[in-house]
């Protein structure tokens, strides 16, 4: 398999073919050591495997819309996934079972299923990258997550050399979270989901997304409705991608919402005493969920809240970190997050935690 590389984008050293910038949707990151295209899950697992075998560090990147990578790039093989494909592997009167490869653009798909009116995806509509990198993050939005229905997850394990499925049982599936998320011994490949046949939307869950549809929290709406008002409720967030938007050159969400304990919540309401009520959720297991977006803006950092070299919060939400000159490194991003979480934590003592998969720097 012969190494390939993308026309690097605007901003982007156009004299580094290997400039890893050009394949995340922050438009940051230094150099890879090679860079080599999986079309299909048997070229992903091979390039995989011979990076192994030449004794290599890998990085797999897909859509690169939840990854950091650090201004000294990655220095082994960076595999891009780019498998596509769907089919339907099951199928009763009431649902039907789709398996989709893991390079599948995610918004295809979801604009894929509202159209042949299968039910379950819908919410998630406008949310960047590849599907096989939903069931890692369990991603979910509005009232929605992946794990809902998510059958099972095709994977090479890379410990013990095959490949296998993990029943959806058996995925650790959390908040923002899964046993793929901390451990790069599964190499996702295709991901199963079950879906309903019907022409209505789930139950809607999520207040903002209610309002804006004119229906009650726990009723449903068609399809398209649906999937048109989230991706108009996230462009207005600069969550949707648009070149013409310096907005949307993020990760979207940066920092995942705080999950506390009784005790640690109400030592937060009583730092946060002298402000309104925030906005707060009933977890499993008598935990409570905090609004990261509140925390942060409450923390003095709101909307355009600059950083060095160019970034800046995003102008239209304050959970979106940009590089909104288009040329700013990762250094300069991951100064302005250490900068937002540590004020965060001095004004309530909540520690906020990154969403992305941060590749060769930390906060």
């Amino acid at each position: 398999m012969s190494d390939v590389y993308a026309q690097p984008t605007t901003g982007v050293d156009a004299t580094d073919v290997r400039a890893l910038a050009s394949y995340t949707t922050l438009r940051m990151g230094g150099s890879a050591g090679r860079i080599v295209p999986g079309n299909s899950a048997e070229e992903i697992v091979r390039a995989v495997r011979e990076a192994g075998i030449r004794d290599e560090p890998v990085l797999v990147l897909a859509g690169g819309s939840n990854v950091v990578i650090g201004d000294a790039g990655f220095p082994g093989t960076v595999v891009l996934v780019r498998s596509r494909g769907l089919k339907v592997v099951a199928e009763d009167a009431d649902t039907v079972t789709v398996r989709v490869e893991a390079g599948e653009p995610w918004d295809e798909l979801v604009a894929t299923t509202v159209t042949n009116g299968w039910s379950g995806l819908e919410c998630l509509s406008g949310v960047p990258g590849s599907t096989g990198a939903t069931p890692i993050q369990n991603v979910g939005a509005y009232g929605q997550e992946v794990a809902e229905t998510i059958t099972g997850v095709e994977v090479y394990d890379r410990v013990e050399g095959v490949a296998g499925r993990i029943d959806a049982a058996d995925c650790g599936f959390a908040y923002r979270s899964s046993i793929f998320k901390y451990s790069d011994r599964w190499l996702v490949l295709s991901v199963d989901f079950r879906l309903a046949r019907s022409p209505l939307s789930g139950p809607v869950r999520y207040a903002e997304l209610a309002r804006a549809l004119g229906v009650e929290v726990g009723d449903r709406v068609p399809l398209a409705d649906a999937r048109a008002t989230v991706l108009r409720l996230r462009a207005g967030k600069g969550m949707v991608l648009d070149a013409a938007d310096p907005d949307t050159r993020s990760v979207g969400s940066f920092f995942t919402n705080p999950v506390l304990d009784r005790t640690a919540y109400e030592l937060f309401r009583e730092r946060a005493a002298d402000l309104a009520e925030a906005p707060s959720w009933p977890c499993p297991g008598d935990m409570v969920k905090l609004s990261a977006a509140w925390l942060i803006d409450k923390a003095g950092f709101g909307k355009g809240y600059p950083g060095p070299g160019g970034v800046a919060i995003s102008s239209k939400h304050t959970l979106a970190l940009t590089n909104r000159s288009g040329r700013a490194s990762a250094a300069d991003l991951v100064a302005l997050a250490r900068e937002i979480r540590d004020g965060v934590h001095s004004r309530f003592g909540v520690t906020l935690h990154p969403e992305p998969v941060l590749i060769n720097c930390t906060i």
